[in-house]
């Protein structure tokens, strides 16, 4: 078969099928057949507890039910305000059953955008730890209107009680006061599933039907809400499943992406959908936790955040691992650094480090190095099956560049988001028309080889402009990272006081420990002198600035608005 405009699809898996068959289903029914077949297996891990998948039905059964004792119709909308824990999962098929409409929401969030987000996807029940309750939530009980049931739990009620209490008295588990809020009813997570029975609500939910209101990540502007349909999270986990050759009701998964990510709820949805069993991590920077679980369930897939693993570099418990069981590790979310791929592989094997790329958007996946087949470093991989990329111009975005020229990614595919939720004009900017279509604009600035591998340059957002010049801050920093005394950084630019519509480039540089008594003028020096001797003059950064600590985005990213 001719694929002229898909080049990608010749370095494709052989087993990878371009043009997938997707079932037009709601996601309810992947669940329910992993039930079906698997009723026996465990759905999920959580410090040393284990649930089958006709636990987990019964749990979301009663949730569900609950949703609909408090009037809650399909199309209406569950916050969730959870780390990984068996509770997220739960309230999660709970909704699905319902017909219910699912937001994560970060634990991370500071109560003042907590409100705004709840105000903005309008959410009726929200689920939140006691701890969150007591120091978030009790601040902006005002600030959400439509909210009418409160759901509070600890991080340890699925443990055994002796646990919970040991863990309570000696402070490992964090824990708040619950109390009443005015005009909403407040009841525990644990007391719901006591008072509801396992029955099934019968919900009619269409494939189109939203399933997700999932908020991106803000690190370049206020946070949007993506609306997922049914339809786009059945693609993107068919995508997955026969991209990576996943097989059915065998293999356990293990990630340190938090589920109000989208990358980890994708995550989380597969695994369900494939009757498999994952690894819950609540707190994905405690590396000691997620290698003794690694350990001791062996999982055949790691997929984590490029300064998540980092810090797994940096465990000597992590190197120790055996890691023959482990088909693959999976990065995404930010570039994996040349350097940190190759002492990742270093440390699993050779092939098993791979790349993806995608956005809250695009539900997330639109990219993917070969599972089996040639990996290039630096690349986030080749378009996924069923999906179109094409690099276009970064003036007008009405022109493809050509072959190894930089350009905006524009993207369709089936897994594209429907809309960004009460936000039509920023709709209309991401959903354009291209060659008499309607394609994604990421944002996202790359490039293009003949063989159909993208390499990331930059969020256009980033890009800095110097007199004319485009510098492309990736770029930039893949440099400084090169320099023995960088352990994080980032560029940004800042307005030329001298030249207006013109920009500096400035560098926020994390040093590592082993240089933090030296001087900082002479290091600063060092630093620019490198510069200069690897990269254009107009590259160069003219204002080099030192910090303790890089502000981090809830799941690992430098956060460059706040740094802004």
């Amino acid at each position: 078969m001719n694929y002229d405009d898909r080049p990608w699809v010749e370095s494709y898996d052989h087993w990878v099928e371009p043009d997938l068959p997707i079932p037009d289903v709601p996601y309810g029914q992947l669940l329910d057949e992993s039930i079906r077949q698997f009723p026996d297996r465990p759905a999920f891990h959580f410090m040393g507890v284990t649930r089958t998948y006709a636990g987990l039905d019964r749990d979301a059964r009663r949730f569900a039910n609950f949703l609909v004792e408090v009037g809650c119709t399909p199309g209406e909308v569950v916050g969730i305000n959870l780390p990984n824990t068996p509770q997220y999962i739960v309230a999660l098929a709970g909704a699905v059953r319902a017909g219910c409409v699912a937001s994560g929401v970060s634990p991370l969030l500071s109560p003042k955008e907590m409100a705004c987000q709840l105000e903005d996807c309008g959410a009726r029940v929200l689920v939140t730890l006691d701890a969150l309750f007591e120091h978030k939530l009790l601040k902006i009980q005002d600030r959400a209107p439509r909210l009418s049931h409160i759901v509070a739990t600890n991080i340890a009620d699925y443990l055994p009680r002796t646990k919970r209490l040991l863990g309570k008295a000696l402070k490992k588990i964090p824990s708040g006061k619950v109390g009443a809020v005015p005009g909403k009813t407040v009841i525990s997570f644990m007391d719901v599933l006591r008072r509801h029975p396992p029955t099934c609500p019968q919900a009619s939910t269409k494939p189109g039907d939203t399933f997700l209101i999932q908020y991106t990540g803000g690190t370049t502007g206020l946070p949007k809400g993506a609306e997922l349909s049914h339809r786009n999270l059945v693609a993107n986990t068919c995508n997955a499943v026969n991209w990576f050759d996943a097989r059915r009701g065998s293999e356990v998964y293990c990630s340190g992406f938090p589920f109000f990510h989208m990358a980890g709820l994708c995550l989380c949805l597969a695994v369900l959908a494939m009757g498999n069993t994952q690894i819950l991590i609540p707190d994905p920077r405690n590396t000691a936790h997620i290698c003794k679980e690694f350990a001791r369930y062996r999982p055949a897939f790691l997929f984590n955040v490029p300064s998540l693993y980092q810090m797994l570099l940096d465990e000597p418990r992590f190197k120790r691992l055996d890691f023959s069981q482990c088909r693959f590790c999976g990065s995404a979310a930010s570039p994996l650094t040349a350097e940190s791929f190759r002492a990742l592989e270093r440390i699993v094997g050779p092939g098993k480090v791979l790349e993806l790329y995608g956005m809250t958007e695009t539900g997330p996946l639109l990219t993917a190095n070969p599972h089996q087949g040639q990996k290039k470093i630096a690349s986030i991989g080749l378009a996924l099956q069923n999906t179109r990329i094409k690099i276009v111009d970064l003036e007008t975005g009405t022109q493809e560049v050509p072959i190894g020229e930089k350009g905006e990614i524009i993207a369709q595919g089936p897994q594209v988001m429907k809309r960004y939720h009460n936000r039509p004009e920023e709709t209309a900017h991401a959903l354009r028309e291209f060659q008499g279509q309607r394609w994604m604009f990421t944002g996202d600035v790359a490039t293009m080889d003949q063989d159909g591998y993208i390499f990331i340059v930059d969020r256009a957002k980033d890009m800095i402009n110097v007199g004319g010049f485009k510098v492309f801050s990736k770029e930039t920093e893949e440099t400084l990272y090169e320099h023995p005394a960088v352990e994080c950084c980032a560029i940004i630019g800042v307005p030329n006081p001298k030249r207006p519509g013109s920009q500096l480039v400035k560098a926020v540089i994390q040093p590592k420990s082993s240089f933090r008594e030296q001087d900082a003028k002479q290091l600063e020096q060092e630093i620019v002198d490198y510069c200069r001797e690897t990269m254009a003059p107009y590259k160069v950064p003219k204002i080099v600035q030192f910090i303790d600590q890089m502000p981090m985005t809830a799941v690992g990213k430098v956060d460059k608005k706040a740094l802004r």
